[in-house]
């Protein structure tokens, strides 16, 4: 059976993913694990979380619903997710880190369905390789599927406007979202676990930790969602126009 350049591309990266998973390890990643938070700051973050998961759910149905071809795009979009996420680097602190991925969707589709496909990874993530966890899911998806896209997004739109070059602005956008993530997640730890300073001192120590490692891995998580976007800009040029990317770039 002969494959299209868009069946070999999901074949491709359905094959990556299903190598992750045979492998399944415990993690000590930025995804804030299980049982790290107290009960109540879990619970707070979720009650945050859940007004961006409900529109991205409505977003989601909606062009699920009336544009059947960004149903690939939104999969090619998970899958990019899930994958660069569950890359853990070692950090040189004693910690690790990984991309996030979710700049492509912001991107694409901005911050609603992004928070519903970064959720969604964050679950299978939690239950197949031991990544984060279910008591932690509403603030790791605040951190990884709802700030940091808001501020890819935003960067993305801003960028657009003032003419910067279209993949100078992905870049640009992709990156910042993606330290924008851990800035999150270190506030969120900082403000569970204040040590002596307060919260800003530990703010400050735990963004210590993983800005080693996770400085230039927004680098490379830049750089690959370029590659991904041009990738996509030459194969799928009508799901794209779809999805009016095409004519706002």
């Amino acid at each position: 059976m002969k494959l299209n350049k868009i069946e070999k591309t999901i074949l491709t990266i359905s094959i990556a993913a299903a190598a992750l998973l045979a492998f399944p390890t415990a993690a000590n990643a930025m995804h804030i694990m299980e049982g790290y938070l107290p009960i109540s700051y879990s619970i707070a973050w979720t009650i945050i979380a859940i007004p961006f998961v409900v529109m991205g759910a409505i977003r989601l149905r909606k062009t699920a619903k009336e544009n059947k071809r960004a149903l690939i795009l939104l999969a090619m979009s998970g899958a990019f997710i899930f994958v660069i996420s569950s890359l853990k680097i070692p950090s040189v602190t004693g910690s690790s880190s990984h991309m996030t991925g979710t700049g492509l969707s912001a991107i694409l589709f901005g911050v609603g369905i992004t928070t519903i496909l970064g959720m969604i990874v964050l679950i299978f993530q939690a239950i197949l390789l031991a990544h984060g966890g279910l008591t932690t899911l509403g603030a790791n998806t605040f951190s990884m599927a709802i700030a940091g896209p808001f501020v890819t997004w935003i960067l993305f739109k801003a960028g657009k406007k003032l003419k910067i070059n279209k993949m100078a602005n992905i870049f640009i956008a992709a990156a910042v979202g993606g330290l924008f993530t851990y800035s999150i997640t270190a506030l969120q730890l900082a403000m569970a676990h204040p040590g002596e300073g307060g919260v800003a001192a530990s703010m400050a120590k735990f963004m210590g930790v993983f800005a080693p490692t996770q400085i230039p891995l927004a680098i490379v998580e830049g750089l690959l969602t370029v590659l991904a976007i041009m990738g996509m800009e030459n194969f799928a040029t009508r799901e794209l126009s779809e999805i009016s990317y095409m004519e706002a770039n």
